[in-house]
């Protein structure tokens, strides 16, 4: 009996149904392809921008540190012994040479009388053997000993005078003292601190530490606006005195000192901020802070207005990323905008790259706060065909 004999559409069914399908979706296709696209609309964004114009590059290093005396010195005796007198306390104003403390002199002053009897007697041995020698009687090696020892008695005594000298502290510069660590009575150790004297003689400065990026753009002569917590409204002026060439192993910062004028009446210790103007030859603007997005470390990205090729094309919002220099109070200083762009600023956070926009004044922004919701339903409306969801 012969096997029947099938076609390859009859063993496989399903080839048949998708050849139907092809053949009446092509036409569909090529109506579909022929009918115009929707036109999509998308609502223009409002926002606020601020005109940036170039200028010279004026930035603001800012810092927060301690004032007080440029020169704070630690004064102490050089020997040990006990504190008779302290004659000033903290606050006192003193000028040079001022007798400030002293030791117990009694010690002192016979050490310095035996070095002196030492030395004239090594002045008589010594022009004894002299005479000697003119005689033959003394050798050349007693006179050269005798000599040696005169000089050794004189040294002595030089040294008992210097100790003597040092167990009196006086003010070296005119000054402040700031503290006063001993007491009468007290017995001290060579080179313990009695007393700190902030002197006059440099000035008085705000110190601060800044990092490193800050540290490099400083640079001495820079000028400075000084302002004081404990004085709300009130500045000073100065200038950068000093700036560390090496870092502080704990902080990692380095030291600037700012020479405040005008302040020889305010007490040490008060916390100020320091404001250091930086002018450079890269051009710089001042921007309002709410135009800034994206900000990581010193950099930042702002939207500019992007104009259109023809007359009538809608303004758009292009990206761009600048240098961040410094910030005063609610401003930035950026370095990288060119000259005469406008910055978006209020509604930058709801812009896109190329998403149109409209300029509008700060008081209509303000009275638009609903505006961002309205404006999204006929976009959703045009996405969906004409159809809101």
């Amino acid at each position: 009996m012969t096997a029947p004999t099938h076609t390859a559409a009859q063993r496989h069914p399903l080839m048949r149904p998708t050849v139907y399908l092809s053949a009446v979706a092509l036409p569909l296709f090529a109506a579909c392809s022929d009918a115009p696209a929707p036109e999509i609309r998308v609502t223009p964004v409002p926002v606020t921008v601020a005109d940036a114009t170039s200028s010279d590059s004026t930035a603001l290093v800012t810092a927060t540190g301690s004032f007080g005396s440029r020169d704070e010195i630690p004064l102490g005796f050089k020997i040990g012994g006990i504190a008779t007198r302290v004659l000033v306390d903290e606050g006192a104003t003193v000028q040079r040479g001022q007798v400030l403390a002293m030791l117990d002199l009694r010690e002192i002053d016979a050490a310095v009388n035996k070095a002196q009897v030492a030395v004239d007697k090594a002045e008589r041995d010594q022009q004894r053997v002299q005479r000697l020698a003119a005689d033959s009687v003394a050798t050349l090696a007693q006179a050269q000993d005798a000599m040696s020892a005169l000089e050794a008695a004189r040294a002595d005594l030089a040294s008992a005078r210097v100790n003597r000298e040092y167990a009196i502290i006086t003010a070296p510069e005119a000054g402040v003292v700031l503290q006063r660590l001993v007491t009468p009575g007290s017995n001290v150790a060579p080179g313990t601190p009695v007393l700190m004297l902030g002197g006059s003689r440099r000035g008085r400065v705000l110190r601060a530490g800044l990092p490193d990026r800050d540290a490099l753009r400083v640079h001495v002569g820079d000028p400075a606006m000084v302002r004081f917590e404990a004085l709300p409204g009130k500045s000073f002026t100065g200038k950068v005195v000093l700036v560390g060439r090496s870092a502080d192993p704990r902080t990692g910062t380095y030291a600037v000192e700012v020479a405040v004028q005008n302040a020889d009446g305010l007490p040490s210790g008060l916390v100020g901020q320091m404001s250091v103007t930086i002018r450079g030859k890269q051009s710089a603007s001042l921007l309002p802070v709410d135009a800034l997005l994206e900000a990581d470390r010193d950099s930042a990205t702002v939207y500019t207005v992007q104009s259109g090729r023809t007359p009538t094309a809608a303004l758009t919002a292009a990206p761009l990323r600048i240098r961040v220099t410094g910030i005063e109070g609610d401003r930035a200083a950026i370095s990288g905008l060119p000259a005469n762009a406008r910055v978006i600023t209020r509604g930058a956070a709801y812009v896109t790259p190329g998403a149109p926009i409209r300029i509008i004044t700060t008081a209509t922004l303000d009275s638009m706060v609903p505006s961002r919701t309205i404006a999204a339903t006929p976009t959703l409306a045009a996405r969906n065909g004409g159809h809101t969801p």
